[in-house]
Formats: structure tokens, C-alpha cells, sequence
């Protein structure tokens, strides 16, 4: 296919913490990029919030960078990934009334708990392949409609953060199959509204975007694209959420091909050609394009356990002392001479989806140092994703091979751990680019650079990590126990969740 002197995609990437931007030729050479961060804030416990307004600049500073290094004549479009699970309100003239919620708000775990132990909740979760947990927005509706009724009222629209981003830049109300597949709220089969999970949430169809393909594609409008450095009309594919598009853009769509990306939090997906919901719950399957599905779990506990065995455990090394924890972690067996750490410091999402998790140390003794305990708590991720794994294959999904990619994947540790827990290879592609690169491919298909996105370039496999027998049957041997723990430390949860709330009810004289 001959290329355009308009041969450039820019890759708009809206994740938690930072929007990068990424200009990407049709081969997938990445040829610019920008990025620009913003806080996440804690207001009060539970709430995790950002300034929509501090997310839109971010996106228009990275963009307009992009643009001037490599000219606004070579810009064939935009496409976007973002975060999914996000949810704020609208008045009538589309200006925010609440800031940004993001999925790591847990504001609304009661409101999840109600519903997951009613078994409307496991029917909610068959029709439109959202776990109900407190990361979606459907439990987060719940709690706006019972502890802010006169916000609701004067609530014109409801979306995330890709939604506003694309009113503000192109004036479209749109939200596209992949993100609403993340809400808890759209039918799978229908790819519209679900009724009833509108019902429960007291919304209205009329205050949500209208559904699009991810590859649907928008305009800039005049102004937008005069602070951005473009033409007026530049077209904008919708694109999808950050976690669908990573599998397109590490290459894992082929059947039997799973994507592992493991960072702060951590997950496994694998892309199918159908809605596959497990009857059970365990697994979610979120739109990626059309007739591309992907099923997988999510982890809230990934790197950030690392970072919190540094600071916790080894404060000594100092800050940025990873490779050091590390090697203290590589100076213990496989296994932790018996010491097992559910990691659950942010609580948990799959394969259990409950709120009740809580990290926990498991059969210390004296003998173990706190080489052990660092170790278990590496190992307790990766555990953690192999049940995610186990999870998948028990829904009648084949799972061959892994490519995994994600900031803690640089660690030759961490590579061998996953490789032994899951007891298989790990391919480690070129780049760290998955979801930013997905959308870039969803845009190319879009705008008509590639014929279909299975016409894109995939990124090679740089190193692939065979499992250690031994180490792999240690962990094939503690998954089971590891698992059980779940249950067994649940009613402990529990009582602990009540003991906590107790102590935050008494009110203390002179306080």
C-alpha cells in the first residue's frame, strides 16, 4: 500500500497516572512522543479522584508536543486508549459536577457486595461481562444515587474520561463498545444499554453517549485542533480501553495467545472471536474490536507489593532500591521455605472479585528472615496471576503462550517467576508500547493505512523465558494451598472489616 506524506497515527494514551502520547509510523516504529502526569487524590478513604480538567490539559500539551516534532502534515489522525472503569457527571452544558473516579476508588464496595450476593449480580455479570465489584462504574452509580441524590439530580450525562476528552476535542457524545463493555452496563450480545442494569443504576439511556465500533472515527473541531497545531476536520478514531488494546498491541490475538501486563496492578487476557462469559464469574470479556473479544482478569496487586516490601520491609536500601530487594529475594528458594504472603495490599479483583481480601503473611517461623518475606510477597503475585490463568483454561479458553510486557518485566526474577508459576514460556516483545500501540492500529485500520488491523506490523519477541522444572512443581504444589487461603482467611476478613468500622464509629471524649 503507498504512503501518504500523511503516514503518521498519534497514539493518545489516557492512563491513571499520565497521558502519553506516541507518533507511530505504519510499520510501528514509534517516531515521537510526549508525556505528562497528574496526581491521583485521596480526598477521604475509598476515594480516588483526578481532575478531569488536569487530564485534558495533560492531553492537549502531549499532543500539540507531538505535532511540532514531527509536523502536522505527516498526521493522518488520532486514536485513543484510555484507562477504563472511569465515571463522572455532566451538567447540560457537558462542564463536570464531580471529579473524576477512577477504578481504584472502593467507595463503593458495599454497594458491589449487595449486589455480587444477590444472584441478579451473576446474571448482570453473564449479560455484559463486567465483574460487579467496586472498580465499575455501575456500583459507583449506586453509591452517587444513594449518597449524593441532589447531584444526581442535576446530573445531565454520565461518562469516563475518553467520553469528555473526545466532547471537549471533537463535541461528540460517543463512548465506544470496549469502555462501555468495561462499565457494567452494556449488553454483550445486543452491543446496547442493558435495561436492567440501567435500572439499577436509576439512569437513563439519554444520559449516556451514544455506542460506537472502537474504530468509529470523529473530527477535531476548529479550536481544538487550532491549540493542538492541526487542521480543522483532522480525523480521531475512538479507539478503545488500555487493556483489550494491549493484547492487539503486543501481537496476542491469535487464539491461544495470552497477554500478561504487569506493572503497578497486573493482568491476563486473551482475545476470542465471541462474547465468552464463565458461567462461575471469575473472568470478565470486554470489546476490542469488531468481532475481536477479550476475556481475562485483573490483578490490583502487581508491582506496588514490590514497592511496599522496599519501604516496608528493606527501608535500609533507600528509595529506587529495587534491583537490591531483588537480589535479596533471589538469595531464597522457590517456595520461601514455606512462607506464602496473599498480596492483597489493595484488596483484590480476580479470579474472586471481593472486597474483603487483605494481604497476610501464612506459616512464618522463626527460621524465615526477611529475605523470605520479600520473596513470598513476588511470589504471592505471581500465584495470583497463575489462578487468574487457571481461572481462564476452566472456561474452556487455551492458553498456549504468554507475552508479557509491564515495568516489573524488566527483572530477570520476575520473568522466571512467572514463567515457573504459570509452567510455561514467557515471550518478552520489543517495546513497552501494548495499549498505545493498539489504539495506533485500530487507527491505521480506521483511517485506511492498514487494510485490517491483522495487516499490522507485530512486535518481535526479544527473549523467551522456558519455566524450571523444579521451581515450577514447587509452585504447581502451592497454588492449591494458595488458593485456599481465600477462603479460609475470609470470615477473618470479615471480622476485621467490622472490628475496623466499630473502632471508627466510637467517638472518643476530647476528640
Amino acid at each position: 500500500m503507498p504512503v501518504s506524506p500523511a503516514d503518521l497515527v498519534l497514539a493518545v494514551d489516557v492512563g491513571t497516572t499520565a497521558t502519553k502520547v506516541t507518533a507511530f509510523a505504519v510499520d510501528g516504529t514509534p517516531v515521537a512522543a510526549a508525556e505528562h502526569g497528574y496526581p491521583l487524590h485521596a480526598p477521604q478513604p475509598g476515594h480516588a479522584e483526578q481532575d478531569p480538567e488536569e487530564i485534558l490539559g495533560a492531553a492537549v500539551t502531549a499532543l500539540a508536543d507531538v505535532v511540532a516534532q514531527v509536523g502536522a502534515v505527516r498526521v493522518a489522525g488520532l486514536a485513543f486508549s484510555a484507562a477504563m472503569h472511569t465515571l463522572m457527571a455532566l451538567d447540560g452544558e457537558g462542564r463536570p459536577l464531580t471529579a473524576l473516579t477512577s477504578w481504584a476508588d472502593t467507595r463503593a464496595e458495599p454497594q458491589a457486595d449487595r449486589l455480587r450476593a444477590d444472584p441478579s449480580g451473576l446474571a448482570l455479570h453473564r449479560r455484559t461481562g463486567t465483574p460487579v465489584h467496586s472498580m465499575s462504574p455501575l456500583p459507583r452509580l449506586l453509591w452517587f444515587a444513594e449518597h449524593e441524590p441532589g447531584l444526581c439530580a442535576r446530573a445531565s450525562r454520565w461518562c469516563g474520561i475518553k467520553e469528555y476528552l473526545l466532547l471537549r476535542l471533537c463535541g461528540a457524545w460517543v463512548m465506544d463498545h470496549s469502555i462501555a463493555s468495561a462499565a457494567g452496563l452494556m449488553n454483550l450480545e445486543a452491543l446496547d444499554w442493558d435495561q436492567e442494569a440501567l435500572q439499577l443504576a436509576t439512569i437513563e439511556p439519554t444520559q449516556l453517549p451514544a455506542l460506537v465500533p472502537t474504530t468509529h472515527v470523529e473530527t477535531l473541531t476548529a479550536a481544538a485542533a487550532r491549540d493542538l497545531g492541526l487542521p480543522a476536520g483532522t480525523p480521531v478514531v475512538v479507539g478503545g480501553g488500555d487493556g483489550p488494546l494491549a493484547n492487539l498491541g503486543v501481537g496476542a490475538v491469535r487464539p491461544g495467545m495470552a497477554a500478561c501486563s504487569l506493572g503497578t496492578s497486573g493482568a491476563l487476557r486473551v482475545v476470542v472471536d465471541r462474547p465468552a462469559v464463565d458461567p462461575q464469574g471469575r473472568v470478565f470479556c470486554y470489546a476490542l474490536a469488531p468481532g475481536l473479544w477479550v476475556v481475562g482478569g485483573a490483578i490490583n496487586n502487581g508491582g506496588i507489593v514490590m514497592r511496599w516490601a522496599l519501604e516496608s520491609l528493606a527501608p535500609d536500601l533507600g528509595p529506587g532500591a529495587e534491583e537490591d530487594l531483588l537480589a535479596l529475594a533471589a538469595q531464597v528458594p522457590p517456595g520461601s521455605s514455606g512462607l506464602l504472603m496473599v498480596p492483597s495490599l489493595l484488596s483484590e479483583r480476580a479470579p474472586r472479585w471481593t472486597s474483603l481480601a487483605r494481604g497476610s503473611y501464612v506459616g512464618l517461623t522463626r527460621e524465615h528472615r526477611r529475605e523470605h518475606m520479600v520473596r513470598a510477597a513476588i511470589e504471592g503475585v505471581a500465584l495470583q496471576l497463575a489462578l487468574v490463568l487457571e481461572s481462564m483454561r476452566a472456561t474452556g479458553l487455551e492458553v498456549r503462550e504468554v507475552r508479557a510486557t509491564g515495568g516489573v518485566m524488566r527483572s530477570e526474577l520476575w520473568q522466571q517467576l512467572l514463567a515457573d508459576a504459570f509452567d510455561m514460556p514467557i515471550d518478552l516483545p520489543q517495546g513497552q508500547q501494548g495499549s498505545g500501540y493498539g489504539a495506533a492500529i485500530l487507527g491505521m485500520a480506521a483511517l485506511g493505512l492498514i487494510d485490517t488491523i491483522a495487516d499490522a506490523a507485530t512486535p518481535p519477541v526479544v527473549r523467551s523465558v522456558p519455566p524450571a522444572p523444579d521451581a515450577a512443581a514447587v509452585y504447581a504444589a502451592l497454588r492449591p494451598i494458595f488458593s485456599g487461603l481465600d477462603d479460609a482467611l475470609a470470615p477473618t476478613f470479615a471480622a476485621l472489616r467490622r472490628a475496623d468500622l466499630s473502632a471508627r464509629a466510637v467517638v472518643r471524649p476530647g476528640t
